[in-house]
This record gives C-alpha cells, structure tokens and sequence, in this order.
C-alpha cells in the first residue's frame, strides 16, 4: 500500500466520496448482521462512510434529554443506524435480489446510464 494511500486512511474525514449503486428510495434485502433477511426502504445514502439507514433495520434506543428551548420532549426513542453498504442488495420488482449492473445508451446526442439489473436485465430506474 503507498505510503500516501495509508496516511490519508489515518486521517479521519479524508476519504473520498464513493460512487454508490444504492440510490435513496430503493428496496434492499439486508444479507448479514442481526437484521439478516428483513427488507426495507433506503431512508438515507452516505458516500463519505459508504453506509446506507434502511427503514425498519438496526434500530436502536436512544435516551435523549429534554430541551425547551429546542423543543425536545425527552425520553427513550427508536433511531434506526446506519448499515455499510456491502451488507445490503438491490431488490426487484419481484423481490429477486440482485447485483446492478449499467447499461450507457445514447439518447439524442447525450450519453444515459441506466442501471439494470443483472438478474433478468430489469430496469430499475424510479419512475
């Protein structure tokens, strides 16, 4: 590994934004940890720490206490974490889940990426 590569993972915030296949929105099936089997809905996307908050998955209790000023109502709450994005895969209309896969098209003298999915060749663009 080179020797710059290694001091910029030392260093705490450096890490380049990745190009995520996970979009917002999307229906994923988590494949290892506690929660391994559940689906659910992609609530955020963070590209700095490469980690996905699936709705319903990894909740956990956080005690908060009460703020006024802030308008806070203290007490125990339900937070769902964030999961890494290699634990999680990309469902399908039919509930396959699957790897994606892009396909580049030229629509009008502009280039599109389309993702698809490799199982079946499904489009998988929001709509």
């Amino acid at each position: 590994m080179p020797k710059i590569a290694y001091q910029r993972r030392q260093e705490k915030g450096e890490r380049k934004p990745l190009r995520m296949k996970i979009k917002k929105d999307d229906l994923v099936r988590i494949l290892s940890g506690s929660d391994k089997g559940k689906t659910g809905k992609v609530l955020e996307v963070n590209r700095f720490s490469r980690k996905v908050t699936v709705e319903g998955v990894m909740v956990v209790k956080r005690h908060t206490r009460p703020n006024p000023s802030k308008q806070i109502k203290g007490g125990i709450a339900d937070k769902p974490m964030a999961i890494d994005v290699s634990n999680v895969m990309i469902l399908t209309a039919g509930g396959v889940p699957t790897r994606i896969g892009y396909k580049v098209e030229t629509v009008g003298g502009k280039v599109r990426r389309t993702r698809i999915a490799r199982k079946g060749g499904e489009t998988l663009e929001k709509k």
